[in-house]
């Protein structure tokens, strides 16, 4: 079913009898399987305020994320946690919506310098399990009215209410961009260089390791940004600053350091290649650790991104990484696999008692009919870096 409005929406859940399968545009299944009548918010769509001066924008779930980017694009503006586009990791098609991204917290490399997705919404209409229209929030960033509420839907994946408008907080594109670039970096020097250019003054706006870079060969990436005097001026001195670990070279063709950043963003390296996808926050400092323990057997590769604080791993089918890893400070979701691993491996990490307690407490609240989009147990604050505690 595709409601065309969401007074159509909320009949649809008030009605169900049984279980629904939320989606956007469909391009990020990620999570079990979930059997249900689907239910698509991408019928719902518009952009109903944009204001550039204010740096706001509020529009419906449904639209498309090109559609937004374009227009924000045209007053040189964007969403600033940079989200990821999922469809040649997955092999899916559509297009990505805005209440996709908003519902699942997608947030790219510049979440290390900037914050995620969450913490740009500002405000969220939703419909919850009972077929309840709630708003929540405000248009500017001053009002922080139910604060906690428009935070706890970002990355609740349809599991406590089906987003139909978000009011997101645009920032301008910056001007210049330069990427510091060093080859053959072992993991941990990687890391230790990263963290020394995050710990810098030099405003790093994305900090990433690859195993295997375009080349084959390990590349460690630092990005900067804003006005290009500036830029190219910061680049020097953390250059300098970061030469004990090895010759950085400063690129600034903006085409090739965009498309090197794409290829972080949207994790190409690892797109039509056989093997299943993890997807693993923890403490930067621990990264190599980690990396170490679940490679243990070297069949395994693996990208930094955030400093550290975000590791992609492409893994032989079947293999459960968190069995690898052991206890270790963080959380590991399963992102791409069949149907039969993703029904015998949990696809987000097992939540602690005190964790588990809020996440039924939360659905009781908003789907106590446990209705939409069953078996996705998510506590967006636990599984997305947040801190739980926020939400007491």
């Amino acid at each position: 079913m595709t409601p065309k409005n969401e007074s159509q929406l909320a009949e649809v859940i008030a009605g169900a009898s049984g279980p629904l399968c939320i989606k956007g545009g469909g391009t990020k299944p990620v999570g079990g399987p979930v059997d249900g009548t689907e239910v698509s918010a991408s019928a719902i769509t518009g952009v109903s305020l944009y204001e550039p001066g204010a740096l706001t924008l509020v529009a419906a779930a449904g639209t498309p994320l090109a559609e937004v980017e374009s227009l924000l694009a045209e007053n040189r503006q964007q969403l600033p946690f940079e989200p990821m586009d999922y469809r040649g990791l997955l092999g899916t098609k559509g297009e990505p919506t805005l209440g996709g991204i908003a519902a699942a917290n997608v947030s790219g490399p510049r979440r290390v310098a900037v914050g995620a997705c969450r913490d740009f919404m500002i405000g969220v209409r939703f419909v919850d399990g009972r077929g309840r229209v709630v708003r929540n929030g405000g248009r500017v960033m001053k009002n922080v009215t139910g604060y906690d509420l428009v935070k706890l839907l970002a990355g609740s994946r349809g599991t406590l209410g089906v987003l139909t408008e978000i009011a997101f907080k645009v920032l301008p594109v910056a001007e210049f961009r330069a990427v510091l670039l060093v080859e053959d970096l072992t993991d941990r020097n990687a890391i230790e260089a990263l963290s020394a250019a995050l710990c810098s003054p030099c405003d790093v706006s994305g900090a990433a390791h690859l195993q295997k870079g375009m080349d084959g060969n390990p590349v460690t990436m630092i990005r900067l940004e804003g006005f290009e005097n500036a830029v190219l001026d910061r680049a020097e001195k953390l250059r300098k600053a970061l030469r004990s670990f090895g010759d950085f070279e400063i690129e600034t063709d903006q085409d090739r350091t965009a498309a090197g950043w794409r290829w972080i963003r949207d994790v190409e390296s690892f797109q039509e290649r056989q093997g299943d996808v993890w997807r693993i926050s923890t403490v930067p400092g621990e990264a190599p650790d980690l990396v170490e323990r679940m490679n243990g057997n070297g069949d395994l590769e693996f990208i930094y991104d955030w400093g550290g604080g975000l590791i992609w791993a492409l893994v032989p089918e079947g293999v459960d990484l968190r069995a690898r890893a052991g206890a270790f400070r963080g959380h590991a979701t399963l992102v791409r696999a069949s149907d039969e691993t993703r029904r015998k491996i949990s696809v987000f990490h097992p939540e602690s008692e005190r964790i588990a307690r809020i996440s039924k407490s939360l659905k009781r609240q908003f789907d106590p009919r446990e209705i939409l989009n069953p078996g996705l147990t998510v506590l967006p604050l636990a599984q997305e870096g947040g801190n739980a505690n926020q939400i007491q």
